[in-house]
């Protein structure tokens, strides 16, 4: 059990580290990922700030946090078409639009959500 539970923790750590250093380099690599981050201290401190029910208020912070995934996975998506094709394939141009429409998608809805809690 004691060896399980090592085990386990070691492949957290492991985890933890990657995802740090997945974090790392996007925040190195992509301005836009920058850009959100400023958005959403913004956004959270306005969530804060705000008369906000705890519903709403864990709306905006987890719709915040949402637009982080989408800008990680849209920098994925691109370093990955980046690495494999050297050529202009109108699938990968495809691939990179959706991936930065995921990003823009989720923005809107965090953008939705604000509007409906501030004018309702």
């Amino acid at each position: 059990m004691l060896a399980w539970i090592g085990a386990e923790l070691r492949r957290l750590g492991n985890t933890a580290r990657w995802s740090w250093q997945g974090w790392c380099a996007a925040w190195a690599g992509e301005k836009s990922l920058r850009q959100w981050v400023i958005v959403n201290v913004l956004s959270a401190l306005l969530a804060v700030t705000l008369d906000l029910t705890p519903g709403e208020r864990a709306l905006i912070l987890a719709l915040g946090l949402l637009i982080l995934v989408a800008e990680l996975i849209n920098t994925a998506i691109e370093e990955t078409v980046d690495y494999i094709s050297t050529t202009q394939d109108p699938r990968a141009g495809r691939a990179k639009d959706c991936g930065s429409a995921a990003v823009a998608v989720t923005a809107i809805a965090g953008g939705v959500a604000w509007l409906v809690i501030l004018i309702g």
